[in-house]
């Protein structure tokens, strides 16, 4: 196994996509600050072909189409603009979706015919670049055509929330500690992780509650907007599309560690003690490194069982973990602890690469052609040689490893 290249991009890497297993990559950073927003267009090599800067949000996005045109989300004066950007730099169609002064564009996913766009209150970060008081915005979830034109538009009203591992103590309860009382929270965003999936003819959207994270995801038909079912109000965790209209929610914090399986009706029909980076493999198996947030680590790489039962893996080092990929032998590849590792079918672990990472934000693992693995750290984007396969074709991460970096399974 080698480092095969090695570069270094203007600021935070936030996604990398590829239009085909060959490349090229398509790596989506921060520029000199959050309130821009960079795309770099380099080979697999690492040699850099092109940039271009728009402005950002916080969080920059973007998603690759199939065919070959990566779409930015971005801000201007008059709202926001979804913009294709053609594979030799040039700009190529937009869309300016309606919106309100103070809305943000939260996330958004290609499909086949248009988009699909949770919206949110713009960021603080945002909301100081104006130089406006803003007000709170009511989330939604829209549907759009490739013109622009909204199907339909859906609000997504999260009510009161709470959790038993949210506690207070004060005055009202005598100094004691007990479960915090539902409260209505003053802000509203998107889930930090897989905020927007589509899944056949099912929306799965995350939103939460800012301050405390807690939150519910929202299941909606792809058609008409309505809304199917929701989840209870929850610490908000990690994402899968667990096959059509189907979806693995996670839940980890306040005393929850916890992943479910929920069906085309909203419906919970799995449920396990354990929470990660999972994985949908072509025969339906889920398994993943696990992401509790405590040292010296506790977690391993896990499967979990058809009957909610766990199956252990290895035990692994560290906690911070990019979403991994899987090949068609069923080996999982992912970079964990300053390390690249693989896991293969009989739960064996690998330790393909090691180098400092220093804690650095980590993107997913990207498996393309030949054997190459493409990780972020912080500000780098890494390519390494290995001896797996082609990816798996399994629903997540939407098969053949998902290279364009579009959580839509049709």
């Amino acid at each position: 196994m080698s480092l095969s290249s090695r570069i270094t991009a203007p600021g935070q890497v936030w996604s990398v996509a590829a239009s085909d297993p060959s490349g090229p990559l398509y790596v989506t950073s921060y520029g000199s600050s959050p309130l821009e927003t960079v795309v770099t267009m380099l080979d697999m090599s690492g040699v850099v072909a092109w940039r271009r800067t728009y402005a950002g949000a916080g969080s920059p996005q973007s998603r690759m189409s199939a065919d070959g045109v990566l779409w930015v989300a971005y801000p201007e004066q008059e709202g926001w603009l979804l913009e294709g950007v053609l594979p030799d730099g040039s700009a190529g169609p937009t869309v300016r979706p309606d919106c309100g002064p103070d809305e943000a564009v939260g996330a958004f996913v290609l499909l086949d015919d248009g988009f699909c766009v949770a919206w949110a209150g713009a960021s603080p970060l945002l909301r100081g670049a104006r130089s406006r008081q803003a007000s709170v915005p009511q989330p939604r979830v829209a549907r759009y055509t490739r013109d622009g034109t909204c199907l339909w538009s859906t609000p997504m009203l999260l009510g009161a929330v709470s959790h038993p591992g949210v506690v207070e103590a004060g005055r009202d309860t005598g100094w004691t500690i007990r479960p915090h009382r539902p409260w209505a929270p003053k802000e509203v965003g998107v889930d930090h992780c897989e905020p927007l999936l589509v899944a056949g003819d099912r929306v799965a959207a995350g939103f939460n509650d800012t301050r405390s994270g807690i939150g519910r995801t929202f299941f909606l038909d792809l058609d008409s907007g309505r809304i199917v079912s929701a989840t209870s109000p929850a610490p908000t965790g990690r994402k899968a599309i667990a096959g059509p209209g189907e979806f693995l929610i996670g839940s980890q914090g306040y005393g929850a560690f916890t992943t479910g399986r929920y069906d085309r009706d909203g419906g919970e029909t799995a449920r396990w003690a354990s929470h990660g980076a999972m994985l949908v493999n072509a025969q339906g198996t889920v398994c993943g490194p696990e992401l509790e947030n405590v040292l010296p680590s506790r977690s391993r790489f896990r499967r979990l069982a058809p009957d909610n039962t766990l199956v252990d893996g290895p035990p692994l080092t560290g906690c911070y973990t990019s979403y991994p990929a899987m090949d068609s032998e069923g080996t999982t590849v992912f970079w964990r602890d300053g390390k690249l590792l693989a896991v293969d079918v009989d739960l064996t672990a690998h330790e393909l690469f090691a180098m400092g990472d220093d804690n650095k934000v980590i993107g997913r693992a990207l498996l393309v052609g030949e054997g190459r693995v493409v990780v972020s750290l912080g500000s780098e984007v890494l390519t390494f040689h290995t001896p797996l396969g082609p990816p798996d074709k399994g629903p997540w991460p939407c098969g053949d490893a998902n290279p364009r970096g579009n959580p839509v399974l049709v």
